[in-house]
C-alpha cells in the first residue's frame, strides 16, 4: 500500500436511496484492492438474497441497543420507517489491521458524523442527475412498498439540500464515467497520504 493506516483515507459514499452509490462502490472494489467494504450492522428483517455477515450484520433490536450502549458504534442513524444502521468501530478497526483503506457505504447523517470526528474522512455524495430519475430508480427496483418509497424520497429531499456540505458530489448520469470520477478522487487522495506519510 502506498500509505500507512495512520494517514490513509476513511472513504465514506453517501447519497439518496436509488443514486447508484452500491453499483458505484462495486466498480471501487473490483478496480482498487487497497479497499475493503465496512460491513454495517442494522436492525431491519434480512432479505432472501442477502448473507449476515457480508451485505450486513443482522442485530436485534436489543442487541443493536446494548452494541450503543457499550459505544461500539462509529456512527448509527434511525430512518423514519423505524429500522437502524450503523458502522461499528471493530469493522474499521480490523480493515486497517489488513492493511486496507475502510470504505463506508452511510446515510447522509452517519457520513456528516464521520466527517466531523474522523480527521482522515473522504466524503463523496452521490445523487442521481435529477429528482424524477431518482424516484424512477427507485421505484423499478422494487425493494421497498410504496409507503416506505415515499418516505425515502421525502429523506431524498432533504439529503440533496445537504450534499453541498461533503467533499465531493457526484452526480450519476453514466455509472462508468461516475465511477471513474471518483476512482480519480480517491486514487489522488490516497497519493497525496502517501507523500505526507513519507515527509
Amino acid at each position: 500500500m502506498a500509505s500507512s493506516a495512520a494517514s490513509s483515507p476513511v472513504l465514506v459514499v453517501t447519497g439518496t436511496s436509488g443514486a447508484g452509490k452500491g453499483s458505484i462502490e462495486r466498480i471501487l472494489l473490483e478496480r482498487m484492492p487497497d479497499l475493503e467494504l465496512a460491513v454495517s450492522a442494522t436492525t431491519r428483517e434480512r432479505r432472501p438474497s442477502e448473507l449476515d455477515g457480508k451485505h450486513y450484520w443482522f442485530l436485534p433490536a436489543a442487541e443493536f441497543d446494548r452494541k450503543l450502549a457499550e459505544k461500539e458504534f462509529l456512527e448509527y442513524v434511525t430512518f423514519p420507517w423505524g429500522q437502524r444502521s450503523g458502522t461499528l468501530r471493530s469493522e474499521i478497526d480490523r480493515i486497517r489491521a489488513a492493511g486496507r483503506i475502510p470504505l463506508l457505504d452511510l446515510e447522509t447523517d452517519g457520513a456528516m458524523y464521520v466527517q466531523e470526528k474522523v480527521s482522515e474522512a473522504l466524503t463523496i455524495f452521490v445523487t442521481a442527475p435529477t429528482f424524477e430519475e431518482l424516484e424512477r430508480r427507485l421505484r423499478a427496483r422494487a425493494t421497498e412498498s410504496s409507503g416506505e418509497i415515499e418516505e425515502r424520497l421525502a429523506l431524498a429531499r432533504q439529503q440533496l439540500a445537504l450534499s453541498d456540505r461533503f467533499d465531493h458530489v457526484i452526480v450519476n448520469d453514466d455509472l462508468h464515467r461516475a465511477a471513474e470520477e471518483v476512482l480519480e478522487i480517491v486514487r489522488g487522495r490516497i497519493a497525496a497520504a502517501g507523500t505526507m506519510s513519507a515527509s
